[in-house]
């Protein structure tokens, strides 16, 4: 009995990866890019609606928190300049589609 569920289980994964293209403990996790764009948003303290302008502003405004020429870090400024980076793509890839 054990047996035939365990294979049950095994094929109903290779089942998954087949039809879906990801197995399904990656299902059950989400989106990574939107989790990715979440967590840039919050960093940058802007909304999913902001545009182009918004996210510049955002920047520009942690920036001058976290820089190290004002007690900031390089690793801020980093992540700073990552989450900008990402959400200005994601606004390209949406114009361009």
């Amino acid at each position: 009995m054990m047996i035939k569920l365990l294979t049950l289980a095994i094929l109903a994964s290779l089942a998954c990866k087949l039809l879906a293209g990801r197995w399904p403990w990656e299902l059950l996790q989400g989106d990574p890019r939107a989790a990715n764009e979440a967590r840039a948003r919050n960093l940058l303290g802007i909304g999913p609606q902001a545009g182009y302008d918004e996210v510049i502003e955002a920047h520009r405004r942690l920036l001058q928190k976290v820089h190290p020429d004002r007690g900031g870090s390089n690793e801020a400024v980093h992540e700073a300049n990552a989450a900008r980076d990402l959400l200005l793509a994601r606004l390209a890839d949406r114009r361009g589609t």
